[in-house]
């Protein structure tokens, strides 16, 4: 049971009184409180004379314990007709194509769940260490995967995140052609971390500042992601060919190394593909692989088209 104000008891009885004139409530209690997107949701346990209600709040509304015998499930009912998308349709880490930078998406998602319960500014603290270790992640990982090339006496020490994310963003986007990216992209990062470290450290936080802490870094890094893994897959910014920007990711394995997914891009428009490049999800893997020099198959890779739901036994039987 969670602590509540009269005023607010008074307004889920007389939210009952209006939908259900016919019951009379007998007892209430606050149970449980979720924050999502900014909206605050209470769930209350309303007995009546009759029965029990799930009253949630923000928009308020009312569900059958009947019904809904799970406050889990009245939940995740009331959220969705709130966004009108369900949230099991987000992308689970495990579907995206973000090897070998997961561990930062990782810690995002954690932030992301903290946020969900974050009440208190010791909570807001938390969500901005969790946001900080998401972002010295990003930075961990692409640090091994586009390693220091300049003077070994001024590379920079491994937790300086500022020093690696210039480094970065010099590396996956030189030249003069790529200025305005490279600027937006080290704004991003730079006053991500700056905003997770205050966060951090602020006596006088809200929910809000912990909200934009979790949103601007887990939209940072997934754009600056992206363009690493782009940097590190050679995929071009335009088709070769033909100039077509429907580039899309092809991925397969080869006979000649069946236990490396292999991937590449491919022109949608003109069908012109590149060097497939081995797919490696531990970012210390890149530094064995430049050891190994490991060669690219010297044939088309198999792409399978056909999804496997099933295994069948020799006569037919499935499995």
């Amino acid at each position: 049971m969670l602590p509540s104000k009269p005023e607010e008891k008074q307004a889920i009885t007389e939210y009952m009184n209006w939908q259900a004139p016919d019951l009379k409530v007998e007892f209430l209690q606050k149970v449980y409180v979720e924050n999502v997107l900014s909206h605050q949701h209470a769930v209350w346990d309303v007995h009546t004379d009759v029965d029990r209600w799930w009253v949630i709040t923000d928009p308020t509304n009312l569900y059958s314990q009947e019904q809904f015998p799970n406050m889990d499930l009245a939940v995740t009912f009331h959220v969705g007709l709130c966004l009108r998308m369900p949230r099991a349709d987000k992308p689970k880490l495990s579907d995206l194509g973000v090897e070998p930078m997961a561990a930062c998406f990782r810690h995002c998602s954690e932030a992301l769940d903290a946020l969900k319960q974050a009440q208190e500014v010791t909570d807001f603290q938390a969500l901005g260490v969790r946001c900080r270790e998401a972002l010295l992640a990003f930075t961990g990982a692409a640090q091994i995967v586009m390693p220091w090339t300049g003077d070994p006496a001024a590379k920079p020490k491994q937790a300086d995140f500022k020093a690696w994310v210039d480094h970065v963003c010099a590396t996956m986007l030189s030249g003069q052609t790529h200025e305005h990216r490279r600027h937006l992209f080290k704004t991003l990062l730079i006053e991500s971390w700056n905003f997770s470290n205050w966060l951090t450290h602020a006596k006088a936080s809200t929910w809000y500042d912990a909200e934009a802490a979790a949103s601007t870094v887990e939209h940072a890094l997934g754009l600056a992601a992206t363009v690493v893994i782009r940097h590190v897959r050679h995929v071009p910014d335009a088709c070769p060919a033909c100039g077509s920007n429907r580039l899309a990711p092809e991925r397969g394995v080869h006979t000649s190394v069946p236990d490396v997914e292999w991937e590449r891009p491919v022109c949608q428009k003109c069908g012109w593909a590149g060097e497939p490049v081995p797919i490696l999800g531990d970012p210390d893997a890149y530094v064995d692989e430049e050891e190994d020099e490991r060669p690219a198959p010297d044939a088309e890779c198999v792409m399978p088209t056909v999804s496997l739901r099933e295994l069948r036994k020799p006569g037919g039987q499935e499995k």
